[in-house]
C-alpha cells in the first residue's frame, strides 16, 4: 500500500498539486521517498537568498520534519539526491549535511543544475529512506 502525505509542519508544496513523501508498505520496511526539497517557507518565501549554507540548513531542518511524521530520522535515509546550481558551493552544503548525517553514509548523488523551480534557490535535495 502507498500513502501520499502533506504532514503538519512541512512548507506547503508552493508549485504545483504533489506530495511531500510517499510512504511504501514493504511487509516488514516502510520505504519512503521525498520530493526534492527547496528553501521555500510557509509563506512561499526563499530562505537566505545567496547563502547555501541557510537554505542548506532550512532544507535538512524540512527533511527532518517530513520523516518524523513517518517515524523516520537521517539514520534511516538510504540514498540523498541534491542538485545545486553552483558545484563550486559543494563545500558549504557538505559542511551542513555532515551534521545530520552522524552514521554510515547513505548513497549520494550531487549534479549541478542551470536554475531550480524558485528563482534564487541553490539547492534541491532529494531523499529515500527505509524503515
Amino acid at each position: 500500500m502507498t500513502i501520499f502525505d502533506n504532514p503538519a509542519g512541512a512548507p506547503t508544496p508552493p508549485a504545483g498539486r504533489y506530495s511531500h513523501v510517499a510512504s511504501i508498505d514493504l511487509g516488514d520496511t516502510k520505504l519512503l521517498i521525498l520530493s526534492g526539497q527547496l528553501a521555500i517557507d510557509a509563506d512561499g518565501k526563499l530562505v537566505g537568498p545567496d547563502d547555501m549554507t541557510a537554505q542548506a540548513e532550512f532544507i535538512m531542518d524540512t527533511v527532518a520534519t517530513i520523516l518524523a511524521a513517518h517515524g523516520a530520522t537521517f539514520e534511516h535515509v538510504v540514498n540523498v539526491r541534491s542538485y545545486l546550481t553552483d558545484m563550486d558551493r559543494l563545500g558549504e552544503y557538505a559542511a551542513v549535511r555532515m551534521k545530520r548525517f552522524t552514521g554510515p553514509p547513505p548513497t549520494s548523488t550531487a549534479v549541478e543544475v542551470s536554475r531550480l523551480a524558485a528563482p534564487g534557490a541553490l539547492l534541491e535535495v532529494e531523499v529515500t529512506a527505509a524503515v
